[in-house]
């Protein structure tokens, strides 16, 4: 019953349909509430609801037991209620939502209410691409240097370049009609994302489209289309650190909920026809539609609706970060979208990585969403098993851009009949669709015997299409016109945004503050960065104090303001790397209309001002006093606030340079352009009378001048530096601050606070318009030419061959028997805090099982049943966790060094070196792995077979590209991803999800590539999701688990699984499975948790007492046994290949990453010239100035500012680059392919021809432009440290990224040495006036022997005359004396043990890289 009529209430009392009469009396309450609710105001009413109040957890209640009715406040409801609210109207235990659908549509239906609905169609759309193929599309060095160039004359109306036309959609018509569930079929390639993306409204700008896509008539510009529907990617970008909950939450207060007016007229409705709702329903709807707060009700609902309540607390995850399965972050991806109230929905695989059971569930509920709600959704699927074809009642077939089909679900066999083409029996509709199409596939379904066969190619079959009277109803249907008025007025949104302003930002507040606490241990490591720091700076200028108050003191304590400030603005630099990660997610929500740019910006900016009042407070209240700056409590509170708007600034700055960069490497390379400047620029290392006239107005526009002004004044006016000067008639502060060029009036400071709250607002500003406006950056994806054209030459010949060669090099069988493993994990700290006390999760729970040769095994169960966990412990992937139990190889232990020798692993995650080609990564693979003995003549023929076998030589010189985002598509990577194991020639392969993104075409080429391989007597092992009935009954055995890590069926599958179904089928309450059902799915099916429940059995205790498991231990017993004269697994040598020939190849490789990252080395090269030209242009001919002592320390400053910016611009831009390749290096690791040392080697060897061209650049440009002598050996040496000086600095940051966990992580470890390194190096304080105890630490810092070795071998021989305060004598006499270098150390000339000195740190940073790559493991698994 969903509602009773209000006059019903009377006549209730003459119903002889009661069980008690406490029940009349219970119910006859309810009634009399619900009335009395209904009764009020409806402002009051929308706000309150009635609900039983839940159980405890610890009582059971029967239905006859329930909780009492109670009103409540929907806006008010914990999580308990919550839940319980869900369950309630859900109705049911299991994952489905049919009840309440149908439940709520008829409460619209009893008072003649309708439901917004969406109609979209799509009228003559073509879409294309200009794009470049073959050699020419690959970003080589040269190819990126001539796209710049030919986009220069493109832009100046000179010429064109020649690109290919690529036509992705081909003049396409059609109808999504609301309340039908439409699917979208087509091979890889045929152009599904494209059409939902089109039809989304968020096609990328670089592709040309033409035609008409409406929505209820109206086009695209006519509403905001970005709310009115949603498009669920395929790529999963989410914020690792929040959990599940957090996710959706954050979705569901941003998209706003059901809309509150449509509510609100529907209960007017109901009051005005006197029907009564049912109160659970009521309730629900009520609490759904609460809107603002930062828990809905939604969230409870789409997390029960998706299966992921399990995981609801559990952090997404990332790929450094330990979260939920890849199947399970699949869900996230599609529930974020769907946790709104957008009713037209554009999914794009999303059953990537689930089980079919799982697909099948959430497909249905989606299903009953269209059904009751009207929804309007289209639903792209690789491979739906038949019972999840059968939910849809819609079907559009795509191929080669063309649409072959549309129409009912019921009548495309038929239309394929038409055409001559039958339906095999046991052949599921979608599996054939997709193959009917293709040149390889299409002549097996051919059925007209009496005319041969004839390829039917794709357009003939879309005209065919055309011209039948299916393609005839369909355009009748979308040519007709559509009534506009009959649109309801809230379907089409026309507001950006689903809810206020102030609720977005808060929505953003709130969970930017979870974000900092879940990052706790990196700020506070900041903070304890800073202090560190700032006792080292105040020790350093501990002495100072002791000096008088005197002109040459003056200096120091200048010295000492002055890295105040650059060490704020160097811990600015962090911002770059935090900005840049979150981007991918913050452009996703953005183009769903999330929330406004500014809302996101200014709720980080508001978060950053504590933290900013805490460096600023941490440095000050370290520093100032023991320094020994103005005692002043005002001079000190003035201090503290200056530095915090410099860490203000900062932060500003370098978030706009990153949210302009948009990648790292840009950003990286604009941030240390931008540093230079403010450094060189900010009145301390060169004086404004000194800064030539074409500068001038970068001192005025550079923050840091007004920084260096108001600190100055701020301590040079105070009373102590009001003394006479011995140098003149005006006080020593006075002199100092002319000394500078700089102001000697106090208002200095309040203006220059000004100007930094100007500058702080204008960056924020600006950065907020930057997010705004500008796109990710899009590499486009690589074409080979033919590239269709040859994969159907080649693909007809290719299961022939590999089916009668096999594969050519010998192998050793080997068989893997494991017996009662468990494996645990430290029990997460979001588990602990719901009460329980164990220290550990048990993942995995007494595991047993045989792998034999020549025996195809899956591995199967729900998602997050511990199938890649089982393969990870099994493959020795596991870099945590505590392991127990039994694993051998042909009966002896388990060895990993020597196992991974003879066993190949294919990960879930395709991760491959995105500048390498496809023949390049396998031959890779090859060349290290197979044996030595092997030519290389027989290894290129092993690699071509492997190529054929997977039906990838037709793409051989693809580029692999980033996942998503360039180069191969998901199918090809993962079929590279397998190739690559397979050309190892391993004895025993573990595949994990080999078919998972494939479509059923591509998960046939696989799945027959696996069979092969298994047929050459090799063992090998796949977990699987979703296989159809031919890929299911290609394997031989099955180990099938649930939920909790335990076995619940394990042994042979049988001829048409009948094995396995008898097994089944002989547990008491089991369905028996129905004619020609997927056996797969049966089984998935009927072992759910819901089952165990109803029939009240656990399925691994059944398992456990049957004689299916009793002949899985016998097998063990008999495998777990050496054979009589067998030795256990052994190999001369660790590796495959001897470490010269490791090296060898390693290089080879990183030589080809090199050559083709031009976002990493052009703009390298390019920052080099730029940097060389303003170091030349600022310093112009400052070497030939030799007067006074200011000039010698100005022309200091010029070599050490190049030197120390160039060098940690060198340092920051590697790291992203070592950072990706790093998680490669972690596969390759984990297969033995080579030794960490020879990767090491290799990553620092291939830098060195790079920085030789930079030295060459930098050290010509800047010599002669700084207008130093004329002198060949003088030029020569300059150069050498110039090279050694950029080399170190690339190898101290690759080394940071070796030794730490993240590339954030990195670059806040490194921008505290940048900043330490700046003040020992000899520059900011003299060696002669470093306190004894840390002279150590200046000897320890590279950069002063660079300026050492370049100061001496510049400067060491000349005898001019200078003077300045405190001296006068020769250049040479004023380095010794003043700066401590001295021309010889211990009578060896300092120039040459400077270079040594620089050599040795190359040599211990490059080191401590090779150390960190042996060592650790920071990739969690």
């Amino acid at each position: 019953m969903l509602g009773v009529d209000y006059d019903g209430v009377e006549s209730r009392e003459h119903s002889f349909a009661r069980a008690s009469n406490a029940d009349w009396v219970e119910e006859d309450e309810e009634e009399l509430q619900m009335f009395a609710l209904l009764r009020l105001p409806t402002e009051k009413r929308v706000n309150l609801a009635l609900m039983r109040k839940p159980s405890s957890r610890n009582s059971s209640m029967s239905n006859k037991t329930k909780g009492r009715m109670e009103q409540i406040d929907v806006r008010k409801l914990n999580r308990v209620y919550r839940e319980h609210l869900v369950k309630e109207a859900l109705a049911t235990n299991e994952q489905d939502n049919y009840k309440l659908l149908s439940a709520i549509k008829e409460r619209y239906n009893r008072v003649g209410m309708e439901v917004p609905n969406i109609e979209v169609r799509f009228t003559n759309l073509k879409i294309g691409a200009e794009v470049q193929i073959g050699t020419r599309a690959l970003p080589t060095l040269t190819n990126y240097t001539r796209d710049g160039l030919e986009g220069i004359l493109t832009s100046l109306g000179i010429g064109r370049p020649k690109r290919h036309s690529l036509t992705i959609l081909n003049d396409i018509n059609g109808v999504i009609k609301p309340g039908r569930m439409t699917l979208l079929l087509g091979p890889p390639g045929s152009g599904k994302s494209t059409l939902l993306l089109a039809l989304a409204g968020k096609l990328a700008s670089n592709l040309k489209k033409s035609g008409n896509i409406t929505y209820n008539g109206h086009e695209q510009k006519q509403f905001c289309i970005q709310r009115a529907s949603a498009y669920i990617s395929q790529i999963d970008d989410h914020i690792g650190e929040l959990t599940v909950r957090e996710t959706f939450d954050f979705a569901n207060r941003c998209q706003g909920s059901n809309d509150a007016e449509l509510l609100k007229n529907l209960e007017s409705l109901e009051k005005e026809k006197k029907v009564m709702p049912s109160p659970e329903i009521d309730a629900f709807m009520k609490a759904a539609s609460v809107g603002g707060k930062k828990h809905n009700v939604m969230t409870d609902y789409i997390l029960k609706v998706l299966g992921l309540d399990v995981c609801s607390d559990t952090v997404v995850g990332s790929d450094m970060i330990r979260g939920i399965s890849g199947g399970q972050k699949k869900r996230v991806t599609t529930g974020e979208m769907i946790v709104g109230p957008r009713k037209a929905l554009f999914m794009d695989e999303i059953s990537t990585g689930l089980d079919s059971s799982t697909t099948f569930q959430i497909v249905k509920c989606i299903r009953n969403f269209v059904h009751e709600m009207e929804a309007t959704v289209l639903m792209a699927l690789l491979q739906p098993a038949p019972e999840t074809f059968d939910l849809f009642d819609d079907l559009i077939l795509l191929s080669d851009g063309h649409i072959v089909y549309q129409g009912p679900i019921e009548h495309v066999v038929e239309f394929f009949e038409s055409l001559s083409f039958k339906l095999p029996p046991r052949k599921g509709v979608a599996d054939f669709l997709q193959e009917v199409t293709s040149k390889k596939d299409q002549a097996q379904y051919w059925a007209d015997s009496s005319k041969p066969y004839k390829f039917i190619p794709v357009p003939e079959i879309a005209e065919a299409f055309k011209n039948s009277k299916f393609g005839k109803s369909m355009e009748a249907m979308y040519t007709a016109p559509y009534d506009k008025s009959k649109s309801h007025p809230s379907a089409l949104p026309k507001n950006h945004f689903a809810v206020s302003n102030w609720d977005l930002f808060k929505s953003c507040l709130s969970r930017e503050w979870t974000l900092v606490c879940r990052n706790s241990f990196l700020y506070i490591f900041r903070t304890c960065q800073v202090i560190l720091v700032g006792l080292i700076a105040s020790t350093m200028y501990l002495h100072v104090k002791t000096y008088p108050k005197n002109e040459l003191s003056g200096n120091l304590y200048m010295s000492a303001l002055f890295y105040a400030l650059v060490h704020m603005l160097f811990n600015g630099t962090t911002e770059l790397s935090l900005l840049i990660f979150r981007l991918p997610v913050f452009y996703k929500q953005r183009g769903n209309l999330f929330y406004p740019a500014w809302a996101w910006t200014l709720s980080t900016w508001i978060l950053q001002f504590p933290y900013s009042i805490v460096e600023s407070v941490a440095w000050t209240g370290v520093v100032y006093y023991i320094i020994g700056f103005a005692p002043a409590p005002g001079r000190f509170f003035r201090y503290m606030l200056l530095l915090l708007m410099v860490h203000q600034m900062a932060l500003g700055l370098f978030r706009l340079t990153a949210a302009i960069g948009r990648d790292m490497v840009v950003a990286n390379t604009g941030g240390s352009g931008v540093l230079m400047i403010l450094f060189l620029l900010g009145g301390f290392i060169i004086p404004l009378d000194m800064i030539k006239p074409w500068w001038k107005w970068g001192y005025w526009l550079s923050p840091l001048n007004y920084g260096q002004r108001a600190i100055s004044v701020n301590e040079f006016l105070a009373t102590r530096w009001s003394e006479p000067s011995a140098l003149g008639n005006d006080t020593v502060g006075r002199n100092i601050l002319k000394t500078y060029n700089l102001p000697t009036e106090d208002y200095w400071y309040w203006f220059s606070m000004g100007m930094f709250v100007l500058y702080t607002l204008f960056f924020n500003i600006f950065t907020t318009l930057a997010l705004t406006y500008l796109d990710p950056i899009k590499k486009p994806k690589a074409i080979t030419e033919d590239e269709v054209e040859d994969s159907e030459k080649s693909s007809e010949s290719n299961a022939k061959e590999s089916k009668s060669k096999g594969m050519i090099l010998p192998f050793e069988p080997l068989t893997m028997t494991f017996h009662n493993v468990n494996y645990y994990v430290d029990m997460p700290q979001e588990i602990k805090k719901q009460g329980v006390t164990e220290s550990r999760l048990k993942l995995l729970s007494k595991v047993s099982g045989v792998f034999a040769p020549g025996v195809l095994t899956a591995l199967m169960g729900s998602s997050g049943a511990g199938k890649t966990t089982l393969m990870d412990v099994l493959a020795g992937r596991k870099t945590g966790g505590y392991i127990e139990g039994d694993i051998k190889i042909s009966g002896y232990p388990k060895v990993q060094a020597t196992f991974a020798r003879i066993a190949g692993y294919v990960e879930q995650n395709d991760i491959h070196s995105p500048q390498m080609t496809v023949e390049e990564s396998l031959w890779f693979s090859a060349s290290l792995r197979l044996q030595k003995e092997a030519s290389k003549e027989k290894k290129q023929e092993f690699v071509e077979q492997v190529m054929k076998l997977v039906e990838l030589d037709s793409l051989r010189h693809a580029m692999v590209g980033m996942a998503g985002v360039s180069g191969l598509s998901t199918e090809q990577r993962k079929r590279l991803t397998i190739a690559v194991e397979l050309v190892a020639n391993p004895s025993i392969i573990f595949m994990d999800e080999p078919t998972s993104g494939l479509d059923a075409r591509a998960a046939a080429i696989v799945m027959r590539t696996v069979r092969n391989t298994v047929d050459t007597g090799r063992t090998v092992v796949c977990t699987i999701h979703q296989p159809s009935i031919d890929i299911f009954e290609a394997f031989d055995e099955l180990l099938l688990m649930k939920r909790g890590g335990q076995v619940i069926y394990g042994g042979k599958i049988g001829n048409q699984s009948n094995v396995m179904i008898k097994y089944f089928q002989s547990i008491s309450g089991i369905s028996p499975i129905p004619s020609d059902y997927n056996p797969a799915t049966w089984m998935l099916e009927v072992t759910t948790l819901a089952i165990e429940e109803k029939l009240g059995v656990d399925f691994a205790n059944v398992y456990e007492n049957s004689d299916q498991f009793r002949t899985v231990e016998a097998s063990i017993r008999k495998y777990e046994e050496p054979s009589p004269g067998s030795e256990p697994l052994k190999f001369d040598t660790l590796y495959s290949q001897n470490t010269c020939s490791q090296l060898h190849k390693c290089l080879w490789k990183q030589n080809i990453l090199y050559w083709r990252n031009p976002s990493y080395n052009a703009i390298r090269m390019l920052f080099t010239i730029i940097c060389a030209l303003v170091m030349g242009s600022i310093f112009w001919r400052i070497g030939v100035k030799r007067e006074s002592t200011q000039q010698v320390m100005v022309t200091m400053g010029a070599i050490f500012s190049s030197l120390l910016f160039v060098g940690v611009k060198n340092a920051t831009s590697v790291q992203p680059v070592v950072s990706v390749e790093r998680t490669v290096f972690y596969r390759e690791k984990a297969a033995g392919m080579y030794s960490p040392i020879a990767y090491a080697a290799a990553q620092g060897l291939v830098e060195i021809p790079y920085q030789f061209v930079q030295t060459i650049i930098y050290g010509v440009i800047t010599y002669f432009m700084m207008g130093f002598e004329n002198n060949v050996g003088k030029f020569l040496i300059y150069l050498v440290f110039m090279f050694l000086t950029f080399t170190y600095f690339t190898f101290y940051g690759i080394m940071a990224i070796g030794v730490t966990p993240t590339q954030h992580l990195a670059a806040v470890t490194s921008s505290a040495f940048y900043s330490l390194w700046n003040l020992v190096a000899g520059f900011m304080v003299p060696k002669p006036y470093i306190p004894t105890y840390w002279l150590w630490f200046h000897y320890l810092c590279p950069l002063s022997w660079t300026l050492r070795g370049i100061l001496t071998s510049q400067f060491g021989d000349v005898e001019d005359i200078i003077e300045g305060p405190g001296f006068k004598g020769s250049v040479k006499q004023y380095l010794s004396v003043s700066l401590g270098y001295d021309e010889t150390i211990n009578g060896v000339s300092s120039v040459l043990i400077s270079a040594i000195v620089l050599v040795f740190f190359t040599m211990l940073f490059f080191g401590c890289f090779a150390f960190s790559v042996k060592v650790f493991n920071f990739q969690r698994r």
